[in-house]
Formats: C-alpha cells, sequence, structure tokens
C-alpha cells in the first residue's frame, strides 16, 4: 500500500491524460449503473477532489442519495487504468459552483472545456448546473505496460 502523497500525482497524471471515465453508481436496491462523465481533478499535496460537472437528474440524484459513492474507472487501449472510489456530494453553494465553473474553463488541455458548451449552461448560476463532488477513499493506478510485463504493478492507496 503507496501513501496518498505518491499515488495522487500518478492519478491525477493519468486520469487527466484519459479524460474520459466510465462512473458507476448504484440504487436504492443496490443495482448499479454507469455512465461515461468528464471529472476533473485537483491535487494540492495534501488533499485529492475531484469535480463533475453534470445535471442533477432524477436518476443520478436518486442513486448518490441510495449510496453516496461512487467509482470513478478510467482505460485506454495500451491497457493505462487507474480507478478512484469516492464519496459523491452535490455541490449546493453558489460559490462552489462558481469555482467548479472557473476550473473548468481554466483547466489545462485535455481534461478543462468551456462548460457554457452545454446546451442550457450559459454560467455557473445556469439550472442544471449542478456539480458532484468526489472525496477518494481509494485510488489505483497500473500501467499497461505493468500488465503487458506480467509484474500487474499498481499503486494502490486506500485512506
Amino acid at each position: 500500500m503507496s501513501s496518498l502523497a505518491e499515488v495522487a500525482p500518478k492519478f491525477v497524471t493519468m486520469a487527466h491524460q484519459i479524460v474520459w471515465c466510465n462512473v458507476a453508481t448504484v440504487d436504492s436496491k443496490m443495482r448499479p449503473r454507469s455512465r461515461v462523465l468528464h471529472p476533473i481533478w485537483e491535487w494540492d499535496g495534501t488533499n485529492l477532489v475531484g469535480w463533475i460537472a453534470t445535471a442533477k437528474t432524477p436518476l443520478k440524484a436518486n442513486n448518490i442519495a441510495a449510496s453516496a459513492n461512487a467509482s470513478c474507472n478510467y482505460w485506454t487501449p495500451a491497457q493505462d487504468t487507474c480507478v478512484a472510489e469516492c464519496a459523491a456530494t452535490w455541490v449546493e453553494d453558489k460559490e462552489t459552483k462558481h469555482r467548479v465553473w472557473n476550473l473548468l474553463a481554466n483547466g489545462p488541455a485535455p481534461v478543462g472545456y468551456d462548460p457554457s458548451m452545454i446546451p442550457g449552461w450559459e454560467n455557473a448560476d445556469s439550472p442544471g448546473f449542478d456539480p458532484l463532488r468526489l472525496d477518494p477513499w481509494r485510488l489505483r493506478v497500473m500501467p499497461g505496460s505493468s500488465l503487458m510485463d506480467g509484474s500487474y504493478a499498481a499503486d494502490v492507496w486506500q485512506g
């Protein structure tokens, strides 16, 4: 088991190169539900936090209400994989919504993007702009080369 300080930077680098990930949640009957989303991650040297700009649809809201956890799984054809198992919380306050909007709008390529390109999202106060905060409790990073050479060497952190 590695420390967060060792694994988080590797995770952010790989996740931001891959950009899109499969995000899985479960509903009130413990049935899985997955969707492809585009998180952006912040690592300050101590804490890792992910942010997803999304809409708080009834399905997503019910899933997070049933189990406030999400699994974010990234993969490339070169077999690079990284996973963040997270506590998930809807962002309700205006200040944080504006911060997330600006983080996305000013984020590094290819993970940064202009959120106003989403229909109906003119700015951070737009109805339907409902960021989801991700606080990881477990990370796993494994380069595809590790799979190919048979070492299966993954960096894992669990809080």
